[in-house]
């Protein structure tokens, strides 16, 4: 006989002269070895009305169920022992000692936060920016600004510049020091008080190194600081985005490098001002956000005081400079200490108006004794909890060290200035000398408006706005609205700030608040007047915390709208577990699509964890069950689904997996019973049906695996697998006749089935009907052409038909499909050997 390698011989093989048919089902199996189906949950839930309850549809069942009537076999359902206990644990493969629910995994639960999108909850520590990101930043800052270094001195570079005396190298240096930014004595009634003489010391080395007013080194200058700047906030936003967000950092700073606003602090000679003071202020920054970051009082209280001189020469650069100490206190409580903007002011009441209005009187349980607070306060948000007054007396000392630098500064600046403010026309701010208060105040938030709008959409650029530029507003004024839009988003804005609970994100937004809006306070006109209406230089340093909010707004969007998660089951479940990571249903489906995808090691580890997270998870441990069967980790498996029945009783998929549990483990009598407590919580479930059949032909009941598949192919017509077994059993049984009408009967139903034809082949090969056969045996390959096994029992039946030619070809198309398939190397070595003993070879 010919040997059949991986083949199955039929029983009603020949003699040895003559190849045997291999039987294979629509699984590529004999129905002795059919494939046991199993049933998994579909993650698809749909929620009923009212009170009923999700639906839960197996994975192999998708189509709608036959109504045919449904002929049954019924034995009494057998008592359900051997619950999986809380403790007990399984065997996986390759991953040591899995937990099963209600325990903590050993290393599942040790997941990596940043790929949740979850951030470390420690103060941000510093992070050099990529090579790349600083690359790409100072390119784009130098190209776009590139043009304007062949340009002239324009505009207020005539007095600031040209005409300036104290950039002469003849001129003493220490006039610096009494002269204003144009070079009036600062005591002069005429000076408008801008002292700025590191600004002015720079434009003398501009001087110094050109060897005269050759304004294209001044230009390269402003150029190479924008660059150096726009570089340096690569490090400030990583900061301000909590040190974890790198890429929102680079678009942030990108944005920044290339935002028009800044064209005429760059292009203008005169915005060298806003460029150094925007170096230093961002320098006086880093320094404090390392200083709030380590530990030890000394070092810390260095680099405060370092960050407070540099926060002292930001100032020399431009007045606005002193604003850093605002950044830095809004920094400091809000990232470095974690306290909840909402909060501050209930602390403040509780612990300073309260002592007031308290008359003493003995303390009891955190009540107030003698004025005194008591050492634990709340402050924080929900996450923060409570705060030891303890920890945050390190707050108390950097916050008295920036106050003190900030008076101390003032005064000298004001003593610079000879204790007189500066004066205005009425042109430079018309505005500030309207008798009306609404006015003033209508016209104001209208200019604030603008500012907004420069930075939203930089088109109104203009190099002065003063005198009639900007109209005098009143309440009749149809402008009013755009002031009632810009309060409007701010109320939304500082709502959300309030309202949101602490995350990364609220930070990083109300940090992004606080670098728009400190460093604009000085040009609000509400500590002081101002000599000017707009000015766009001074939206250089505010236009960093701009960029920031709008990326922060994208990566809302994004959120908010991202269709990609939806393009796949992956992407949309992974994007849960970012948001969701303690739902158990989140991590279910993640598993579910592991082991559909074929990663059954991952799909365990999911599916503990959703059955750590929820102990009583019956549909998790439903599938966590079947991948222990296929890796044959049977105890654990039945461990698994008799506690699945015992939690949920008419769960009848996890009954009929218990009975392919015990089917393999050959515990017959046990396996039935459950097919049949699966069958009375489902009366219609084909897959229960075809299991069942399976269980019978393994005992050789015949007749019972013959109903059982008949059952399942009544309720489920297009049930291939049950027609193939039904075909192949009898025909093994000797029963040809009765596969012959089975099959026809399932071709009926499903003509294109190349499966069906090829048994249905088999079994007429058999009987010596060849035309009949070869013509099914056509038909199965005309629909499955790169079947080996197909091409193979074609030759079978060409040898056997004795047309030799054609049944060697069809084995060398067998072999060149599938080269490993040993049937057709022997039936091909018995052709030749045929062919040789007849002396035709």
């Amino acid at each position: 006989m010919i040997k059949s390698g991986d083949a199955v011989a039929s029983k009603h093989a020949h003699d040895g002269s003559v190849p045997a048919y291999r039987n294979v089902s629509g699984y590529g199996r004999s129905c002795s070895k059919a494939p046991v189906f199993r049933t998994e949950l579909i993650i698809r839930i749909k929620f009923m009305r009212g009170g009923d309850a999700p639906q839960m549809a197996a994975t192999l069942s998708d189509r709608q169920e036959s109504k045919s009537h449904t002929r049954a076999l019924w034995l009494p359902m057998s008592s359900v022992s051997g619950a999986l206990t809380e403790t007990e644990t399984v065997e996986m493969a390759g991953e040591g000692r899995l937990r099963i629910p209600g325990q903590p995994s050993a290393s599942h639960d040790q997941l990596d936060l940043s790929l949740l999108g979850i951030e470390d909850l420690g103060t941000p520590s510093a992070r050099p920016p990529s090579l790349l990101s600083v690359l790409v930043v100072a390119v784009a800052a130098v190209v776009c600004y590139a043009n304007s270094v062949d340009g002239h001195f324009v505009f207020d570079d005539s007095e600031a510049v040209v005409n300036n005396e104290d950039l002469r190298p003849n001129m003493p240096l220490w006039n610096l020091l009494h002269n204003d930014f144009w070079g009036t004595r600062l005591t002069h009634n005429h000076s408008h008080k801008s002292y700025r003489p590191l600004t002015v010391l720079s434009f003398r080395w501009n001087y110094w190194m050109s060897e005269g007013l050759k304004p294209w080194g001044f230009h390269v200058t402003n150029v190479l600081l924008h660059c150096l700047v726009s570089v340096l906030s690569l490090l400030v936003y990583d900061r301000l985005f909590g040190g974890h967000s790198p890429r929102a950092a680079l678009l942030s700073a990108l944005l920044f490098s290339v935002h028009p606003v800044h064209s005429e602090a760059v292009a203008g000679v005169v915005g060298r001002a806003d460029l150094l003071c925007a170096l230093l202020y961002f320098l006086s920054f880093l320094v404090y956000c390392s200083a709030v970051s380590i530990k030890g009082s000394f070092h810390q209280s260095s680099l405060v005081i370092l960050s407070m001189g540099l926060a002292a020469l930001a100032m020399l650069a431009k007045e606005q400079g002193i604003t850093v100490i605002g950044l830095c206190s809004a920094y400091d409580i809000i990232i470095a200490s974690r306290i909840h903007p909402s909060s501050i002011s209930s602390f403040l009441y509780k612990n300073t108006c309260i002592p007031f209005f308290k008359k003493r009187r003995k303390s009891v349980n955190g009540s107030w004794d003698n004025g005194n607070v008591n050492s634990r306060v709340s402050c924080s948000d929900e996450e923060e909890g409570e705060v030891e007054l303890t920890t945050l007396r390190p707050l108390w000392f950097r916050h008295f060290a920036m106050l003190m630098t900030g008076i101390v500064v003032l005064l000298l600046r004001w003593r610079v200035m000879g204790s007189i403010p500066p004066t205005f026309q009425i042109v430079d701010n018309p505005a500030s000398f309207s008798d009306s208060f609404i006015i003033r105040i209508l016209t104001y938030n209208y200019i604030y408006a603008l500012n907004v709008w420069l930075l939203v959409c930089p088109e109104w650029l203009c190099f002065d706005w003063s005198m009639g530029c900007v109209p005098l507003l009143n309440w009749r004024d149809p402008r009013v609205a755009a002031v009632v839009t810009l309060w409007l988003g701010i109320a939304g804005i500082l709502w959300r700030v309030a309202t949101l609970r602490s995350s990364p994100t609220h930070r990083s937004l109300s940090m992004s608040l606080a670098l728009t809006v400190i460093p604009f306070l000085p040009a609000t006109n509400l500590f002081f007047r101002v000599g000017f209406v707009i000015a766009e230089r001074v939206l250089y340093l505010p236009s960093a915390g701009f960029c920031m909010l709008v990326v922060l707004g994208l990566r809302q969007l994004a959120v908010l709208s991202n269709a990609k998660r939806w393009r796949s089951e992956k992407l949309l479940f992974t994007s849960g577990l970012a948001v969701c990571p303690l739902n158990a249903k989140v991590h279910y489906n993640i598993a579910k699509n592991a082991a559909d995808s074929g990663n059954k090691t991952y799909a365990v580890l999911e599916y503990t964890e959703a059955l750590r997270l929820n102990p009583e998870y019956d549909q998790a441990m439903n599938n966590l069950a079947n991948i222990l069967k296929d890796e044959r980790k049977l105890t654990e498996a039945e461990l698994l689904l008799r506690r699945a029945v015992r939690l949920r009783e008419d769960f009848a998929a996890a009954w009929m997996n218990l009975g392919i549990v015990l089917s393999s483990m050959r515990r017959h009598k046990e396996a039935e019973e459950s097919y049949f407590t699966a069958l009375k919580h489902r009366k219609k479930y084909p897959d229960c049906y075809y299991n069942l059949g399976n269980l019978y032909l393994d005992q050789q009941k015949y007749e019972d695996a013959y109903t059982a598949w008949r059952n399942a192919t009544s309720l489920k017509p297009t049930h291939t697998v049950a027609w193939s077994n039904m075909i192949i059993m009898l025909d093994n049984i000797g029963e040809m006749y009765r596969a012959e009408l089975v099959a026809q009967e399932a071709l009926s139903v499903l003509p294109l089935e190349p499966s069906l034809h090829f048994n249905l082949a088999n079994t007429l090969g058999k009987a010596g009907r060849f035309a009949e056969a070869e013509k099914h045996f056509s038909e199965a390959l005309a629909l499955d052409p790169n079947n080996s096994v197909y091409c193979t029992n074609l030759g079978v039946l060409y040898h056997r038909w004795k047309k030799l030619d054609k049944a060697e070809t069809l084995y060398k198309q067998a072999l060149s499909l599938n080269p490993g398939l040993q049937s057709a190397k022997d039936n091909l070595a018995l052709l030749y050997k045929t062919l040789i003993n007849s002396g035709r070879h």
